[in-house]
């Protein structure tokens, strides 16, 4: 059996190789104090050696390797067979008749392997497996060799056994006696080598030994092992001589390094590496706390306002960063303030536009008033508008509502089809609701029916 102490051995970690020189983890090189005359640097420390398994994945780093040996022990579950011959008659117990072994039992034991090759190993092992046939007690055992064919790659490794031995019961006269038969078997497995010396091994077996009779052929009893070993004699890791890089560059000898400091030459304080008065911009913000140092800025931050005139237009979107925009629906994305053309002011109430008696059909009369909202458009491409129809209160409601928008919509198709884009105009229909004068008069109704136009913002 292998030696508790052995185990113990194996899960250990694996000591470091030796290092030819040492270099203190953590350690900074020295920072000249601002102003330091000297900007020397300290030579670099001896070389440092690391081992290149350390760099390797764990699935990569133990893989098996030639000429190692590998010591342990298993234990687990053995399923024999109910017809197995392993049973000692005896003439002096004329009662006795053949008794079958129990069912399951447990079983432990040790082995002992060497590989030559990474992919080719031989063991041998032995075992016990205490147990009992028709209550009485009884132990099989079993010693055997096998022949290791594995796929030594990775730290996972599969593997598969084949081999011969013995296999034997020990017992009472009045159970089964004392008995052993040759064997075979045959297996497949998986290793997991955890670190240099330690593994783990579980086994799935098909033991092949006589059925009762002897002249009856053979049967089949079932292995399931999980076992842990030690592995010895892999090779030391090859250390890499690796040179510690020179400390990084601080010309000023300020403590902020080289790459960091906004002036190389002039010792300073840090985050900046400049000194602690320093303004570049003029705008009352030190360096050290202003978000935009080149550039003259505002509270909070030291950064010039993006929208001075609070028009929520930004520079450099805003043509007029120091004057509003006006919003009116005329050019209102370019930060300047404007007013509405003249144009769109006298074409708010369309004077001149005349339609047929409660329909939608434009009378030529109309045409010179929509050719002057024509042009307008034209003029200012980029406004876009609203056309509501309106009509007096006479007759009934909804057919005024329905009347107001067909004559809104009228007047968009005219100027579509004299080139106005139909995305630049929404139409409405609001029938007797907005009047501008009173029904009760027929000079009032007339005022009351009509087409506006309104700028959109």
């Amino acid at each position: 059996m292998i030696s508790l102490s052995l185990l113990l051995v194996a899960f250990a970690p694996a000591p470091a190789a030796e290092a030819s020189g040492s270099v203190e983890v953590g350690a900074k090189p020295p920072v000249a104090e601002a102003g330091a005359d000297s900007t020397t640097t300290p030579p670099p420390g001896p070389p440092k050696r690391l081992s290149k398994r350390k760099h390797l994945k764990w699935i990569d780093r133990w893989a098996p390797e030639r000429n190692t040996a590998e010591l342990g022990v298993y234990g687990g579950l053995i399923i024999p067979a109910r017809d197995l011959e392993l049973f000692e008659a005896d003439r002096t117990l004329p009662e006795q008749g053949f008794r079958p072994l129990g069912n399951v039992a447990g079983e432990f034991g040790g082995r002992v392997g060497y590989y030559p090759m990474r992919f080719l190993g031989l063991e041998v092992e032995g075992g016990a497996m205490p147990t009992n046939a028709d209550g009485e007690r009884a132990t099989m055992w079993t010693v055997r060799g096998h022949v290791v064919g594995q796929l030594g790659l990775w730290s996972v490794t599969p593997f598969a056994v084949i081999g011969a031995g013995a296999l034997g019961v020990a017992s009472p006269r009045a159970a089964v006696g004392n008995d052993v038969d040759a064997s075979l078997h045959l297996g497949l497995g998986v290793k997991a080598y955890l670190s240099r010396r330690a593994m783990l091994r579980l086994d799935l077996r098909d033991v092949i030994t006589a059925r009762r009779g002897v002249s009856e052929g053979a049967t089949n009893t079932i292995e399931v092992l999980l076992g842990v070993s030690i592995v010895l004699g892999r090779k030391k890791d090859r250390d890499d001589p690796q040179t510690t890089p020179p400390p990084p560059a601080d010309r000023d000898g300020d403590g902020v390094l080289d790459r960091d400091d906004r002036c190389i030459d002039v010792p300073g304080v840090k985050p900046s590496g400049c000194p602690p008065e320093l303004d570049t911009d003029g705008d009352g913000f030190l360096d050290t706390k202003d978000a935009c140092p080149d550039v003259p800025g505002i509270a909070p931050d030291g950064c010039p306002n993006p929208d001075a005139d609070n028009d929520g237009i930004l520079v450099p979107d805003d043509q007029c960063p120091e004057q509003a925009e006006t919003r009116n629906g005329f050019e209102d994305t370019d930060g300047c303030p404007d007013e509405v053309p003249k144009e769109f002011g006298a074409l708010e109430v369309l004077e001149g536009v005349f339609f047929d008696i409660n329909k939608d059909t434009l009378k030529p009369e109309s045409k010179k008033t929509l050719d002057d909202a024509v042009a307008a458009l034209q003029k200012h491409g980029s406004v876009r508008v609203e056309i509501s129809g309106h009509s007096d209160s006479t007759g009934n409601r909804d057919h005024n509502m329905q009347l107001s928008q067909r004559r809104a919509d009228a007047v968009k198709q005219y100027l579509v089809d004299h080139g106005i884009e139909s995305a630049r105009m929404e139409t409405r229909g609001a029938g007797p609701d907005e009047p501008l004068d009173s029904n009760a008069t027929s000079k009032g109704r007339a005022q009351n029916r009509r087409i506006e136009f309104r700028v959109l913002r």
